[in-house]
């Protein structure tokens, strides 16, 4: 069984998340993902990553974003695991925020799809979130070989 671990931290800025998902496609690239699951990896992580740094911090460049991969192999898959967590806002209600189109942002550019575009591409989402402590996204997902 081989495993691989990934663990960084950046600041909290929206030019970023094009860095995030270019590393995430970097380490992943030694396992056996065709590319349209490593899109969707890619875009699932933007947008937990887009949440910390719009929500979570506000835009706020002095805070941290913090990011985990990893990934075992069995003899039949991949099983991946990649953690988005900030020390920010956090969520006063997490299963309203996952709701489709709910948005705290007064930015009407923002369609509050992210949780459903993450729920929509990975096997599994977990959210942990508490008021001024901050938000943990954790997604897993299973890849064949």
């Amino acid at each position: 069984m081989t495993t691989n671990y990934l663990d960084m931290k950046f600041q909290s800025i929206s030019s970023n998340t094009s860095f995030v998902r270019a590393t995430i496609g970097a380490f992943l690239s030694s396992i056996d993902l065709n590319m349209e699951e490593l899109y969707d990896i890619k875009m699932a992580v933007s947008e937990a990553v887009t949440n910390a740094i719009l929500h979570g911090y506000k835009n706020s460049p002095d805070e941290l974003v913090r990011l985990t991969c990893s990934y075992e192999e069995t003899d039949l898959q991949y099983n991946i695991k990649i953690t988005i967590s900030d020390t920010g806002n956090g969520m006063k209600d997490i299963i309203q925020a996952r709701q489709a189109m709910f948005t705290t942002s007064s930015d009407d550019e923002r369609a509050g799809l992210g949780f459903t575009v993450m729920e929509t591409i990975m096997d599994l989402v977990e959210v942990l979130s508490q008021e001024g402590i901050g938000t943990t996204v954790t997604l897993h997902t299973t890849v064949k070989k």
